[in-house]
């Protein structure tokens, strides 16, 4: 790193942060929210792993279980801040990460409703309306965990991916595949 320095502040008249600067493997170091790896003797890039953490810590804020507003409104904003941030990383080479976030995605919108819904009678009148069999939407009424019910059977078939598209939700993954295609 020293040899590297005086190049850049000497020769260059550059000043070098510290704690920005490093000398090591590409795949060990982010740049500008990128990561890179080797896959079958090529270079390629990823989203680095700060990206995401920041990128779930987002969703979480907008998608907290006691968040005043209307669904629409939550959803309207996480579009809003999906939109653009898979607009920035569409040059990543991984789309399964897209579709993981996809999923992890729906699942906080499953919990928020199933938490909105409050009580195990309104949570069981809402997924019949959804069209969940009435002996099965008494399973999906009852839990304590909002996130675990979030992932159930029942409650997915109720809030399934085609609801969240009717609602406006947009897919992260299909719009990645759409920007790569461009």
């Amino acid at each position: 790193m020293n040899s590297v320095r005086k190049l850049l502040e000497q020769k260059l008249s550059l000043k070098v942060n510290e704690h920005k600067s490093g000398v090591d493997r590409p795949w060990k170091r982010k740049f500008l929210g990128f990561s890179f790896y080797w896959r079958k003797g090529e270079v390629r890039v990823r989203v680095a792993r700060q990206a995401l953490d920041r990128f779930r810590d987002r969703i979480r804020q907008l998608t907290r279980r006691t968040r005043p507003g209307t669904l629409e409104d939550v959803i309207q904003s996480i579009n809003a801040y999906t939109m653009g941030w898979i607009g920035y990383y569409r040059l990543a080479d991984t789309p399964s990460v897209f579709e993981k976030l996809d999923g992890w995605l729906r699942r906080r919108m499953r919990q928020l409703v199933w938490k909105r819904w409050k009580r195990g009678k309104t949570r069981w009148r809402e997924l019949v309306a959804l069209g969940v069999p009435r002996e099965r939407a008494a399973l999906g009424a009852v839990g304590t965990s909002p996130w675990r019910m979030a992932a159930t059977p029942v409650v997915n078939e109720g809030l399934s991916n085609a609801y969240w598209r009717k609602q406006g939700l947009r897919s992260i993954a299909e719009r990645y595949h759409q920007l790569r295609a461009a």
